[in-house]
């Protein structure tokens, strides 16, 4: 395959082909193979007829999917000769993406085809999505905890300037509420790189054993009161394909979780169990099982939603209200991952939060 002064693709010199049809084909591969860029080649109707490096490392999975657009389909079969096509082309399996199609129609070994360069663009409208929900989430959720901590500073330095009491009860109302404004700010800001990263599948390995390692040693670090009867099961053998940091994150925050909200009441002692095992299917599964009060089965489809919080929910301290962004962390997480999340709860008896990575 040659390209002309526009860009389009022309088909090889007839006496190349009469010559040798074999080497000629292969030159249009090697060519289109070369180019750097994400690249494949559709017949008229729309039949794939070949994928460069560039593609197949780009959008692996993905890419049939993409093929399979509509919009994509109709300006392969109806777009005419000399012009170029732009297609915006958006996908949620098995996660979002928004990719820029450039269609140009030519032809490949001799037949009308059309060549498609396709860029991905998911990255950069996630970026301005991420500006745009940071500020807004995060100016609403701010609201509250800046309030009070207004309202006491201008009681401390008001009626209660020379009340050596009331300061020292303000001033650890006041540091619980900035707490909460950092944990808030931190689980946004880790949420947001999480999203950008969501539709690049993870190629780390990591071992089983050593995740749980080090769960162990980031549980021991928690504080005295966010503890609980913690049991964490041995590991199972075995290495799973992904991104230890983000996966000892879910374990983490499913931990939490279970602290804050899986308490049972008193003199009920909380306990949180934490296991592993493979399944038939390959599947590798976590769980984190608590014996707290439950969760009503309308709220679960809800509970991975950025802020969403069961209405009152049973915590351990009244001002501990938590980000509502922990499970909506996991679930981008897994889903990266081409994993799934699974939520199951009886009130009075507990929840279990599982989850399957391939």
């Amino acid at each position: 395959m040659r390209r002309s002064g526009a860009g389009g693709l022309l088909p090889p010199s007839p006496a190349r082909v009469q010559a040798d049809p074999a080497s000629a084909e292969d030159e249009n591969t090697m060519l289109v193979d070369d180019l750097p860029v994400a690249l494949v080649v559709l017949g008229r109707s729309g039949r794939l007829l070949h994928v460069n490096a560039g593609a197949q490392a780009q959008f692996a999975e993905g890419l049939g999917t993409m093929i399979r657009q509509p919009s994509l389909q109709r300006a392969v079969a109806e777009l005419p000769p000399g012009k170029v096509g732009e297609v915006r082309i958006e996908t949620d399996v098995p996660v979002r993406r928004v990719v820029q199609a450039f269609v140009r129609v030519g032809q490949w070994q001799g037949r009308p085809a059309c060549g498609v360069v396709l860029f991905d663009a998911t990255d950069r409208e996630m970026l301005d999505r991420t500006r745009s929900d940071f500020v807004a989430h995060a100016s609403h959720e701010l609201r509250t905890p800046l309030a009070a901590l207004s309202g006491f500073i201008e009681t401390l330095q008001g009626p209660a300037a020379n009340d050596a009491a009331a300061r020292q009860k303000f001033l650890g109302i006041m540091s619980r509420q900035a707490a909460r404004m950092q944990r808030l700010i931190d689980r946004l800001l880790y949420l947001s790189r999480v999203q950008m990263l969501e539709h690049q599948r993870p190629q780390g390995q990591i071992r089983v054993a050593d995740l749980f390692a080090r769960l162990h040693d980031e549980l021991q670090g928690r504080p005295a009161e966010d503890r609980a009867d913690i049991i964490i099961h041995p590991a199972p053998p075995g290495i799973l394909r992904g991104d230890a940091d983000q996966i000892l994150q879910v374990l983490v925050n499913l931990c939490e979780n279970a602290c804050r909200y899986g308490r049972p009441l008193p003199p009920a002692t909380a306990r949180i169990e934490i296991g592993a095992a493979w399944e038939d299917t390959g599947e590798l599964r976590l769980y984190v099982r608590d014996n707290g009060p439950g969760i009503e089965a309308h709220h679960l489809p809800r509970l991975t939603e950025r802020f969403y919080r069961v209405p009152q929910a049973s915590v351990r301290n009244g001002n501990d209200q938590g980000t509502g962004l922990g499970l909506s962390i996991v679930r981008h997480i897994v889903d990266r991952h081409g994993g799934r999340l699974e939520l199951s709860s009886t009130p009075g008896q507990g929840t279990c939060c599982t989850v399957w990575l391939p």
